[in-house]
């Protein structure tokens, strides 16, 4: 149980941040379009956050 609270915890801290800094990327000097590719690398690595919280806490093994 400590696994899925910290984990969920860990993900939620993690996503805040990097979301943040793309929000921030975007609307400063880089712009919408400078900022895209730093959105794309930003939900790839989200997504693979969010799986390995499913792999560690959640799946079956």
């Amino acid at each position: 149980m400590v696994d899925k609270i910290s984990g969920l915890i860990g993900a939620v801290i993690i996503s805040v941040f990097v979301l943040g800094l793309a929000e921030s990327i975007s609307s400063g000097f880089a712009g919408f379009w400078g900022g895209l590719p730093f959105w794309v690398i930003c939900l790839s690595v989200l997504s693979l956050v969010v799986y390995d919280y499913w792999d560690s806490c959640w799946r079956r093994k």
